[in-house]
This record gives structure tokens, C-alpha cells and sequence, in this order.
């Protein structure tokens, strides 16, 4: 089961910049308010919560039939609709594509090359294609789905065999072309916005494609929210999460978060994680800044910053306890003092002492960090990161009175691109982005 170790946050152990249990205390009275609006759905958005009980029948069903019938397998989403499915084939099929099939092409941005490399190492006619967007318009997943739609329909095979479409129910222009064209598609419940869709089929038609058993992914996801349910911050560890980052940042002005997982696998869960908590909780004068580090790799680039750097960040430790396997180090160099040492260990327990030694030196200089730990990478455990850090956030966003599932910020940015792009009913948007050139134009060297 996941376990919180907050030792280091604390004012006990770190000194005047720690945290103090009196401090906790007072914010009790917030927690089971939250606790109570979370529990009573008071947001629709809330409906994140529900995916743990949900029937993934038909998920396998479709995920066989491309795991028989297909050697690739291209999704093509932005945001959470890429950065979930990642998250999950990095840490549960670490490179996937080297030894087994359907290869999986995972295409989030726009970037010409990247999409012109996919096209030429897959044949479009064995290739599966999941679509995913809730909204069925986001530009830069549309854009892409129809240059391949005209791949599609260039080679001649079946559309409706190959675009898997995952969007709104009911709404939306993608639902409306899977109805015309006999697509076969999947929901994103209305409620569940695009960060917190990991678990319903946007992150599990990928999991189930790749050989993994969704329903313990699941299965973690209900474990831990259980244990998250009660309304004592104390014996809660994503409320107390929530809290304690909120603390860090109202009484010692720190505004960022590390997250620092030490395995490979689990670095794009740290990038999603970022997006999850930057998009939920920046909002007008509010927000935390998150930014994903990789251990051992970063204590090389960036722990010096945070060690002696300046003292805004709190950073966040995922620990592993069982990495599955291990590998010695042989005792080879033993006439030699600064190398023999290592002789007679393991890499598994080379990487959790320099996790260990890293957290007790930044704590030695009172610089606040903690720890989530997981006994092994796996889809229960994965299930219940997922989950953990989705409550965590939405709990975050309404102790600091905001809406923690909008993102009313990026949508100028969506308009201006539509104006350019030519999109009716944008067009002031596109005069104001020529004004603006006008003015850049004077500032060049």
C-alpha cells in the first residue's frame, strides 16, 4: 500500500521552516468541509472518483482484437489524453517497442518531423489508431487525425476497422464522425475532465493494448481511496498531502514542488503529475509550480539548486521497495579505494541509499522534502498513484477556494490560434494577433 512519510515537512524534525502539528490542527475544520463536499459529489467534475467501479468488458475486447490484428498502435491526444497513456506503457512495458507488438506511437504535439517519422516506420493498413479528445475539436489531436484519416483512405483499407475514437458520449464533432462512419468508440464520462482521465478508457485501452491487467489498476485506484476517505487529515494521506504543500507555501512562501520518483519508469508519471497539479490549481493569484526530476539522474543537474538554491521549493520523493529485480555489482577494482566499496551491493540498493542520503541532506539543512513510498512498480500500485495524486489535487484546488477543474487560462491562447488558423468566428482574434506582430516587429537585433 502506498505510504505518505512526512517526517522531513515537519518542524520536529526540520527545525523553525518545518511545519507544526498546531498548524495542522488549525486547518481541521477546513478538511472535513472538503471532505463532506468531495463525498457529497458536490462538483460534477468529481465523477473521477467513480471510474474505480467501472466495467472494462469492452475495453479488453477491442484491446484483443488490435493485440491479433494489428502491429501498430498510434494514439493521438495532447494533455492528459498523452501524458496518462505514457505514464502507464513507460513504467509497466519499459521499452515497449523493442520486443513486442502492437508497437505503441504516442503523438502529442504538432511537430512535423515527429509525425513524419511515425508515418514512415508503420504501414498504415496494420496500423490501429485511438483518437482522444473529450471536446471532439482540440486543434492539434484533430489536425493530426486528419492527416491520417487521408492516409487511411489513400491505401484503401476501412476506417471504421482502423480509428478507435475516444471523446463525449453524446456531443462533439469526433462523436458525430464516428456515428456517420461507423467508428468504433469509447466515452469519457462527462464529468471527467481530461487530467483526470487516466482511469477510464483514455489510460486503460492503452494499458489493456500493451498486456496489462486493467482491473488491478483499478483494484489499487479503490484500495487507496478507501484509506483516503476518512475525514481525519491525520490518518488521510492525500488530504494531508494537500495540506501540507498548502502550509509550506502560506507560511514559508514555498511555491514549488519537485517530484522526483527514483526510477525511470515512473519519470512520466512525474510529468503528468505536473500537469494535473499545475492546471487544477493555477488559478488567479493561487498555484503551486510543479516540475518533474528524475533520481539518481538530477541529484548530477539540479540538487545543488536545491540544496543551496533559493529556499521556495518542497521536494517530493517517490520511493521504491521492490524494483522486481536486481543486479550485483561485482568486486571487480578492489586495489582501489575510491571504486572497491561498491563491490558486493546491488543497483537496487545503490538507488534507494542515495534517495535516503538525498532526503537526509536536505533535511539536515532544513530544506522540507518528503516521501511517497510504494513497495514495486505495477499496475495496483500505478492504480493507486494515479488516484492518489487525482484526490490529492482536487482537495488541494478547494482548500485554496478555487476551482480545481477548469483552465479558463489556456482558452485565449485556443482562440487566437483559431483566429489564425481560420476558424469562423475568430476573426477578431487573428486582427488582434496581426496588431501584436506589428508591435514585435520594432524590437529585433
Amino acid at each position: 500500500m502506498l505510504e505518505l512519510n512526512f517526517s522531513n515537512m515537519m518542524g520536529e524534525v526540520i527545525g523553525e521552516k518545518g511545519i507544526s502539528e498546531r498548524e495542522i490542527e488549525g486547518l481541521k475544520t477546513a478538511v472535513f468541509d472538503i471532505d463532506k463536499r468531495i463525498k457529497s459529489r458536490e462538483r460534477p467534475e468529481l465523477a473521477f472518483i467513480d471510474l474505480l467501479e467501472q466495467d472494462v468488458s469492452e475495453i479488453k475486447k477491442i484491446a484483443g482484437d488490435i493485440r491479433g490484428n494489428f502491429d501498430n498502435f498510434v494514439i493521438l491526444g495532447i494533455g492528459g489524453s498523452a501524458l496518462g497513456p505514457r505514464a502507464i506503457i513507460d513504467a509497466l512495458s519499459p521499452f515497449h517497442n523493442l520486443d513486442k507488438k502492437p508497437r505503441v506511437f504516442i503523438y502529442d504535439n504538432v511537430d512535423p518531423r515527429t509525425l513524419d517519422r511515425i508515418l514512415s516506420l508503420t504501414d498504415i493498413r496494420k496500423t490501429a489508431i485511438n483518437v482522444i479528445t473529450k471536446s471532439g475539436s482540440t486543434a492539434e489531436t484533430i489536425a493530426s487525425f486528419m492527416i491520417f484519416w487521408d492516409n487511411v483512405e489513400k491505401s484503401g483499407a476501412d476506417h471504421s476497422k482502423i480509428f478507435i475514437a475516444t471523446t463525449d458520449p453524446e456531443k462533439g464533432n469526433l462523436r458525430k464522425i464516428a456515428k456517420e462512419k461507423g467508428l468504433r468508440t469509447f466515452s469519457i464520462p462527462p464529468g471527467v475532465g481530461g487530467r483526470y482521465s487516466v482511469l477510464c478508457p483514455v489510460g486503460l485501452l492503452p494499458a489493456e493494448v500493451i498486456g496489462i491487467n486493467t482491473e488491478e489498476m483499478l483494484k489499487g485506484a479503490s484500495d487507496i481511496h478507501k484509506r483516503c476517505s476518512d475525514p481525519e487529515v491525520w490518518k488521510n494521506p492525500a488530504y494531508l498531502f494537500g495540506v501540507l504543500l498548502y502550509l509550506m507555501n502560506r507560511e514559508e512562501k514555498r511555491t514549488i514542488n519537485v517530484i522526483v520518483p527514483y526510477a525511470d519508469g515512473l519519470k512520466p508519471l512525474a510529468e503528468w503529475f505536473c500537469q494535473l497539479w499545475a492546471e487544477s490549481l493555477g488559478k488567479p493569484g493561487a498555484g503551486l509550480t510543479p516540475y518533474p526530476s528524475l533520481g539518481t539522474t538530477d541529484q548530477h543537474s539540479q540538487l545543488q539548486l536545491w540544496m543551496e538554491g533559493p529556499e521556495d521549493k518542497v521536494i517530493i520523493f517517490i520511493r521504491v521497495n521492490d524494483y522486481a529485480v536486481d543486479i550485483n555489482i561485482p568486486k571487480v577494482f578492489q586495489d582501489m579505494d575510491g571504486l572497491n566499496y561498491l563491490g558486493g551491493h546491488t543497483l537496487s540498493e545503490l538507488i534507494k541509499t542515495e534517495q535516503e542520503s538525498t532526503e537526509l541532506a536536505l533535511a539536515r539543512i532544513k530544506r522540507p522534502n518528503m516521501t511517497i513510498g510504494i513497495p514495486g512498480i505495477d499496475a495496483y500500485h500505478m492504480g493507486q498513484l494515479f488516484h492518489f495524486f487525482e484526490l490529492a489535487t482536487a482537495f488541494t484546488g478547494f482548500l485554496y477556494g478555487i476551482n480545481p477543474f477548469n483552465q479558463p487560462g489556456v482558452e485565449e491562447g485556443k482562440n487566437f490560434t483559431y483566429g489564425m488558423m481560420g476558424r469562423r468566428g475568430y476573426e477578431t482574434k487573428r486582427e488582434d494577433v496581426e496588431k501584436a506582430r506589428e508591435k514585435k516587429a520594432c524590437w529585433r537585433v
